[in-house]
């Protein structure tokens, strides 16, 4: 059996190294997982997030990389079970000079300005919590909103806990530093779980998947290796907590 999986270029889950290779904690745990249930290839599609459930929901890909649960994507696809549980987070410029530690710290500064990529569920919890879409900077990629932060267009970025602390030790050009913030309490919004994504036909693929992430989520080789990205224990183990 053949698998194509769909991702996108944010590091620690997913991105393009130097030498044009796929890495990261989520291509990680897909391959190791997909070559224990016995496929024998491999395929990586790099897409744009907003791509994602359109893609998978026709056939272009069999699988998506881990991205929030949500009430209205479950109606569109299948999830496997979570595989993380990670809050959000702003990248700021250094000293965070407007003082954004939340949603609501940006929606109390008429200046303040918040990037967001297309379709993350940070549009919704900015929203929720009343930042104005006059506030908001929509990108199609990470890589475009970290350039806006440099160059200061924006103010902050939002996106998860665990991946703007990475961006922040990795960007060398310009002096930038993550700040967390919990989870927005968003009715019928589980924003902390992450898990895989299917086709609603793909029933097969999803099952082998399920039954052995199931057996090896929280394991010693999983842990290891999920480290070397940042996700740590925490993150994992309210991940399978909540599947349970």
């Amino acid at each position: 059996m053949d698998v194509t999986i769909a991702y996108i270029e944010e590091p620690p889950f997913g991105w393009t190294d130097d030498a044009q290779g796929i890495t990261g904690a989520d291509i990680e745990l897909a391959e190791t997982v997909l070559k224990s249930i016995g496929v024998a290839r491999i395929a990586y599609r790099r897409t744009t997030f907003d791509a994602l459930l359109p893609g998978v929901q026709s056939g272009r890909w069999d699988m998506n990389v881990p991205l929030f649960v949500t009430r209205e994507r479950a109606s569109q696809v299948a999830f496997s079970v979570p595989v993380w549980a990670i809050g959000d987070a702003f990248l700021v410029r250094a000293g965070n000079p407007k003082g954004l530690d939340s949603y609501r710290a940006v929606a109390a500064r008429d200046d303040a300005r918040l990037g967001i990529i297309a379709g993350q569920v940070q549009h919704r919890s900015a929203q929720v919590a009343g930042v104005r879409d006059d506030q908001l900077v929509v990108f199609q990629e990470q890589a475009e909103a970290v350039d806006a932060l440099c160059t200061g267009a924006i103010d902050a970025y939002a996106s998860t806990a665990v991946g703007n602390r990475i961006l922040a030790a990795r960007i060398g050009t310009a002096p930038l530093e993550a700040v967390e913030h919990g989870p927005a309490q968003v009715e019928g919004l589980h924003a902390p779980l992450g898990a895989f994504s299917f086709s609603k036909h793909n029933g097969r693929l999803l099952g082998a998947m399920n039954e052995r992430l199931r057996s090896y989520l929280g394991s010693a080789d999983h842990l290891a290796r999920m480290a070397k990205y940042g996700i740590t224990e925490r993150e994992i183990g309210s991940a399978i907590a909540a599947s349970r």
